[in-house]
C-alpha cells in the first residue's frame, strides 16, 4: 500500500507491515487548515472520524464543502465546454502556487457567467442563421415550382366548383368557405402556406392535411438534396419544401395547426417574382452578416476556453485539495472551549518525527500563539495494515490484497509472490519464443511508462499497464522454463550443445526413442532436442511435467506451513506451534513429502519402480514386500513409520488444543494463571466477549472443539486435494505445448509444403494470428488465472487470514492519482 516516501524513511519491509500507532493531535483553530494542508502533503496520517454521529450538514465545515462542491461543478462545466470545442486542458505540470479560495470562487463565477452568456448568444445567432438558410432554400425551391403549382391549384378549384354546381350540393364548395357566384369565369383567389417539413414525416403530413380539410387543399412537395440543420433541434435533417394552397380562413387555421404539430417551419413567400428576387438578396445579406458575427463569437469563446484550459488543472487540483482539507477537518472534534480541534489518527511509528516537524512548521507559518500538541494513545483496537511498496512491488501486493488485506503485522504473502507467482505461470507457459514476444510487449509499457502514466487508458490497457512488471517477470521466467523444456514455438533447438543421442540406423528415425543411442555427453541444460519429434516425446514430457508439478506443489505447501510457524512465533501463540505447525508438517511430509522423495530418488537412480503401486499399497498392504519397487534399503520400515506418523498427527491436531484452551481459561479465572488465553483463531469467544464488555468471559468448549474439528478435516482433505490441484501445472503446460505444435505443423509447415507464395503468405498470417490470439493472449490469461488460484487457495490457506484493513492516509498524492 503506497509508495516509499522520501529518503528519511527506513528501508522497506514487505514481510511484516509497518508498526503503527494511534496518535492524538490538538490543533488551535487559527492554524487548523494550514496544519491539515501540510499533513496532506506528508500523506502519513489516516484520520478517524470523531463526528460519525453527525450528519454531513451538521458538521463545522459543511459550508466550505458546499462552496468547494459548487466550484467543482463549475469546473466540470468548463471541462464539458472545452471537450465540445476541442480544447484540451494544459498538459504542463501543475506547479504548487498559493491561490486564495475566495478569489478563485469569484473568478470562476465570473467566467461561468461570461461563458454562459456567450453560449446563449451563440445559440440565438446560430438559430437565426439556420432559419435564414432554410428561408433562402424555401425561396429558391418554391420560386421554381410556384407558377405551375398555382396554375394546377386554380384549375383544380374550378373543376371542383363545376362539379358542385352540377350536383347542386347544399354544402359550400371544398375550396371556398363562403357562397360564391355561379360565374365560373370569375378569377379564383387561393391562399398558400410555405415551409419545410421533415422528409420522414412528409407522407403522414400529407395524409393528415387531406383528412382534416376533406381534400380541400392542393399540396406540392420538393425534396432538398443535402441534409440541413434544423433551427430548433440543431441537428442535421433531410427535409422537403412544401406549399399548401387553400381557400378560406377556417382551412388556413387547420393547416397552421397541422404544421405546428409536425414541427414544420413556415416562411413567408411573395407571389411576385421581383419581390422573390429581392427577398433572396436580403436574406443572403443577412446570412453573410450573421456568419461573420458567429465566427467572431466563436473565436472569442475559443480564446476564453483556452485561457481557462491553461489554468484548469491548477484550479481543479486546488479545489480538490481544499475540499479534502475541509472534509478532513469535519472528522475532527471541536474542543469544549471551541478554540481547538482534536484529531485521532493512525500513523507509522517511523513518521513520528516528520509529523512533529510538520506541526511545528504549520504553527510558525500561521503565526499561531499556541503550538499543536502531539501525543501517542494506547488502544486495543486493531491498527490498519501498511506496506510501503514501489512501482515494481505494488502490482504483486495488489494480487495478494485482491484476496484479502493482511491482518496487522501478519506475514505478507506478497514477498513470496514476487518469485513464486511468475514462476508457476512460467511452468504452465514455458516456451522461450512466446516468452520473448511477451517480454517485448511488456517493454513497450515499461519504456513509455512516464508518458502512459499521465494518460487516460482504456480498462484493459490500464490493467495491463498496471501489471507491467508482473508480466515482465512472467515473461522472463517463461523464457527460463522454455529453455528447460527446449521449446521455441514448439520447435527444439541445439542451443547449448549438440544432442547427446543419435540414431543407431535409419530405421529408428521418426519412429521411437528405442533406436537412439548415446554418442555424446548429456545435454547440459534442459530437455535434449533428440526427445522432440519422437513417438516417446509425449510420454516423457508427460511424466517429467507431472512429477515436477507434484514437487513444486509440495514445496510451496511446506513453505506455507513454515510461514504459519513464523506467524505463531511472532504473535506468541505457542499452542499453534505444537498442535498446528508440527502435526501439519508431519502429516503433509509423511505422505506427499515422501512421494516427492521417491520421485527424486527415481530420477537419480534411473529405477523402473512404479510409484503409483508404492503409494497405493503403502496404505492397502503396508507390510508386503516391495520387490522390484524398492528404491532404497529399509524402505518398508520407513513407510511403516511414516504411515504411523500420518495417522497420529490427525488426533494430534484435533484433541489437545481445545482441552488446553479450556484448562487455561479455567486457571485464569481461578487466579492461578494470568497468561493470555490462546486463540483458536484464537479462542473464538475472546473477541466476542471483549466486545460485549463483560468482566467474566464465557468459554464454549463445544464451539471451540467443533471449530478445531473443522480445521483438522479441512487440512487433511486439503493436503490431498491441494496436491492434486498442483497437477494443473502439468495439464496446462502440456496443453500449451500441444497447441503450439498444432499451429506450427498444421498451419505453418502445411502452407510451406504447397510451394505456393499466396498459400504461404496466408499460412503465415493465420499462424501469427493464432499464436497471438490463442497462445499469447488466451493462454496467458488462462495460466495467469490458474497461478492466481494456486496462490490464493493452495498456498495462502496454510497461513494467511487476510482479515485486516488497508492504511488509507490523507494524502494529496492519492487525490492527484484519482485523475489518472
Amino acid at each position: 500500500m503506497g509508495d516509499t516516501r522520501g529518503g528519511c524513511c527506513p528501508p522497506m519491509d514487505l514481510f511484516r507491515s509497518e508498526t503503527m500507532q494511534l496518535v492524538q493531535l490538538i490543533i488551535p483553530m487559527e492554524s487548523a487548515r494550514l496544519t491539515v494542508y501540510y499533513l496532506g502533503k506528508l500523506g502519513l496520517l489516516q484520520f478517524k472520524d470523531l463526528n460519525s454521529d453527525k450528519s454531513p450538514f451538521q458538521r463545522t465545515y459543511a459550508g466550505q464543502i458546499k462552496k468547494c462542491g459548487e466550484m467543482a461543478r463549475t469546473l466540470r462545466f468548463f471541462k464539458e465546454q472545452m471537450l465540445k470545442a476541442g480544447v484540451s486542458p494544459s498538459a504542463k505540470s501543475v506547479e504548487e502556487t498559493e491561490i486564495d479560495v475566495d478569489d478563485l470562487e469569484v473568478k470562476l463565477a465570473e467566467l461561468e457567467a461570461e461563458l454562459t452568456e456567450m453560449n446563449a448568444n451563440g445559440e440565438k445567432l446560430q438559430r437565426s442563421y439556420n432559419e435564414l438558410v432554410e428561408y433562402k432554400i424555401v425561396l429558391r425551391k418554391a420560386g421554381d415550382f410556384f407558377p405551375s403549382a398555382q396554375h394546377s391549384a386554380t384549375a383544380r378549384q374550378r373543376e371542383m366548383e363545376l362539379n358542385q354546381m352540377v350536383e347542386e350540393s347544399i354544402e359550400t364548395p371544398l375550396l371556398q368557405e363562403q357562397a360564391t357566384s355561379t360565374d365560373l369565369s370569375k378569377q379564383v383567389k387561393l391562399g398558400f402556406v410555405t415551409g419545410l417539413v421533415s422528409r420522414g414525416k412528409s407522407m403522414a403530413f400529407e395524409r393528415i392535411l387531406f383528412r382534416a380539410t376533406r381534400g380541400n387543399v392542393f399540396l406540392k412537395q420538393v425534396p432538398i438534396e443535402a441534409p440541413i440543420t434544423d433551427p430548433v433541434s440543431g441537428e442535421k435533417m433531410e427535409k422537403n419544401v412544401f406549399m399548401v394552397f387553400y381557400s378560406g380562413e377556417r382551412v388556413k387555421n387547420k393547416i397552421l395547426k397541422i404544421c405546428d404539430a409536425f414541427g414544420a417551419n413556415r416562411y413567408p413567400f411573395a407571389e411576385d417574382c421581383g419581390k422573390q428576387a429581392l427577398m433572396i438578396s436580403e436574406v443572403s445579406g443577412k446570412i453573410s452578416e450573421l456568419k461573420s458575427t458567429i465566427d467572431a463569437g466563436l473565436l472569442h469563446r475559443d480564446h476564453l476556453l483556452r485561457t481557462i484550459g491553461d489554468q484548469f488543472e491548477q484550479w481543479n487540483l486546488k479545489v480538490k485539495k481544499e475540499k479534502s482539507i475541509h472534509h478532513t477537518l469535519n472528522m475532527l472534534s471541536l474542543d469544549v472551549t471551541k478554540k481547538c480541534l482534536v484529531a485521532e489518527a493512525w500513523s507509522p511509528v517511523f513518521a513520528t518525527k516528520q509529523i512533529q516537524d510538520v506541526l511545528q512548521r504549520a504553527s510558525v507559518d500561521s503565526n499561531s500563539q499556541v503550538g499543536a500538541i502531539f501525543q501517542v494513545l494506547h488502544t486495543r483496537e486493531s491498527p490498519p495494515t501498511y506496506f510501503r511498496t514501489n512501482k515494481f512491488t505494488s502490482a504483486f501486493q495488489e494480487i495478494v490484497d485482491a484476496y484479502g488485506v493482511a491482518k496487522y503485522q501478519e506475514a505478507n504473502p506478497g514477498v513470496y509472490t514476487i518469485v513464486t507467482f511468475p514462476f508457476l505461470f512460467a511452468v504452465m507457459f514455458g516456451d522461450w519464443g512466446h516468452g520473448i514476444c511477451l517480454l517485448l510487449a511488456t517493454l513497450f509499457f515499461i519504456i513509455r511508462e512516464k508518458k502512459l502514466s499521465s494518460q487516460k487508458l482504456g480498462d484493459i490497457t490500464e490493467m495491463t499497464f498496471g501489471g507491467r512488471y508482473v508480466i515482465m517477470m512472467m515473461s522472463l521466467f517463461s523464457i527460463y522454463t522454455g529453455f528447460i523444456y527446449n521449446e521455441c514455438f514448439s520447435v527444439a533447438f541445439d542451443l547449448f550443445a549438440p544432442s547427446a543421442y543419435a540414431c543407431r540406423d535409419l530405421s529408428c528415425r521418426d519412429a521411437d526413442s528405442i533406436g537412439l543411442i548415446k554418442v555424446r555427453d548429456t545435454y547440459p541444460f534442459g530437455v535434449d532436442p533428440a526427445w522432440h519429434g519422437t513417438r516417446s516425446e509425449l510420454p516423457f514430457l508427460n511424466s517429467l511435467k507431472m512429477k515436477m508439478s507434484i514437487l513444486l506443489g509440495v514445496a510451496q505447501m511446506n513453505l506455507g506451513i513454515l510461514i504459519s510457524y513464523s506467524n505463531a512465533t511472532f504473535f506468541g501463540k505457542s499452542l499453534n506451534i505444537w498442535f498446528q505447525f508440527i502435526p501439519q508438517m508431519i502429516f503433509l511430509n509423511s505422505l506427499f513429502g515422501y512421494l516427492s522423495l521417491l520421485i527424486i530418488v527415481k530420477w537419480c537412480t534411473g529405477s523402473q519402480a512404479d510409484l503409483y503401486h508404492i503409494m497405493i499399497y503403502m496404505f492397502l498392504s503396508p507390510t508386503d514386500e516391495l520387490g522390484d519397487n524398492q528404491l532404497f534399503p529399509y524402505q518398508k520400515t520407513v513407510q511403516l513409520v511414516l504411515l504411523l506418523l500420518a495417522l497420529v498427527s490427525v488426533p494430534w491436531m484435533l484433541l489437545p488444543k481445545p482441552f488446553l484452551l479450556k484448562k487455561q481459561h479455567e486457571n485464569r479465572h481461578q487466579g492461578q494463571s494470568y497468561t493470555q488465553v490462546q486463540s483458536t483463531d484464537d479462542a473464538l469467544s475472546e473477541a466476542n466477549h471483549d466486545s460485549h464488555g463483560h468482566g467474566h468471559e464465557e468459554f464454549e468448549f463445544s464451539e471451540v472443539f467443533v471449530h478445531q474439528l473443522i480445521h483438522t478435516i479441512e487440512f487433511v482433505l486439503g493436503a490431498v486435494s491441494n496436491t492434486a490441484s498442483y497437477l494443473r501445472l502439468w495439464a496446462l503446460s502440456l496443453a500449451h505445448s500441444q497447441l503450439s505444435i498444432v499451429f506450427y505443423e498444421k498451419v505453418l509447415l502445411l502452407a510451406w509444403g504447397y510451394n505456393n507464395m499466396v498459400i504461404l503468405v496466408v499460412g503465415i498470417i493465420i499462424f501469427i494470428f493464432a499464436t497471438v490470439s490463442v497462445l499469447l493472449i488466451m493462454e496467458t490469461l488462462s495460466a495467469f488465472l490458474h497461478a492466481l488460484r494456486l496462490h490464493w487457495v493452495e498456498f495462502q490457506n496454510k497461513f494467511y487470514e487476510g482479515d485486516g484493513y488497508k492504511f488509507y492516509p490523507f494524502s494529496f498524492i492519492l487525490i492527484d492519482d484519482e485523475d489518472h
